[in-house]
């Protein structure tokens, strides 16, 4: 699900006080994060109802990505219980991604 900077306080801060909230910062023309993109989805799907993904394309959406300081991409930031918990940049594998939506569950 895409997010913006009108809908990040309601479908992150708030969204994720009930289940872990994976934000992927992207954007079109970034071929990293089109690698990244599927693994995410898969392993999000994975998790059923405890974790939703949502998308955040920086070129359309700087003051998100300006607070969160977003200065390379693919970046994905983990939010819970309504604050930022980990993050990592670049591609990672499936078992990583996995590793770390584990660790925040």
């Amino acid at each position: 699900m895409d997010v913006t900077d009108s809908n990040f306080q309601e479908k992150v801060i708030e969204a994720s006080k009930k289940k872990l909230i994976v934000v992927d910062f992207w954007a079109d023309w970034c071929v990293p994060c089109n690698i990244l993109g599927p693994v995410l989805e898969k392993v999000v799907d994975s998790f059923g109802k405890k974790v939703e993904l949502m998308k955040m394309n920086v070129d359309q959406c700087p003051e998100t990505s300006n607070k969160y300081n977003i200065s390379a991409i693919p970046a994905v930031k983990f939010f819970k219980d309504g604050k930022l918990v980990d993050e990592f940049v670049g591609v990672q594998g499936e078992d990583t991604v996995r590793q770390i939506v584990n660790k925040n569950l």
